[in-house]
């Protein structure tokens, strides 16, 4: 009976670590994008607006009667990948989506984690 109940708690703790693992895996592999090719990205799609280290485009923010958080703020920094991903790509208040592949898209919230203050 006793073997019963270890081989029960064996089998229950492998299955936790097994959904561990599987809710994590779309964040790292998220996180795996290059920056330096996410830089790229940025300089032709995102810099218009957002300005060239994040900080935010005042007349574009004037223009659009709106408050820009700079990229690399706390605040910014602390939403999570898949979060942030979503924002690029399905647009987020007066921010436009904008089309990227996934792997693009892991390219761009990589470099927008080197501008990190």
């Amino acid at each position: 009976m006793k073997s019963l109940i270890k081989l029960v708690m064996v089998v229950a703790v492998a299955m936790v670590v097994a959904m561990v693992l599987t809710l994590a895996l779309p964040q790292v592999a998220l996180s795996g994008g290059d920056a330096e090719k996410g830089k790229a990205l940025y300089t032709s799609k995102c810099k218009m607006c957002h300005a060239a280290e994040g900080e935010g485009n005042p007349g574009m923010a004037k223009a659009l009667k709106v408050e820009m958080k700079a990229l690399g703020s706390k605040e910014v920094q602390a939403i999570k990948d898949p979060e942030l991903k979503k924002a690029i790509v399905d647009g987020n208040g007066k921010m436009k989506p904008v089309k990227l592949t996934d792997e693009e898209a892991a390219n761009v919230i990589a470099f927008l984690r080197t501008l990190k203050k």
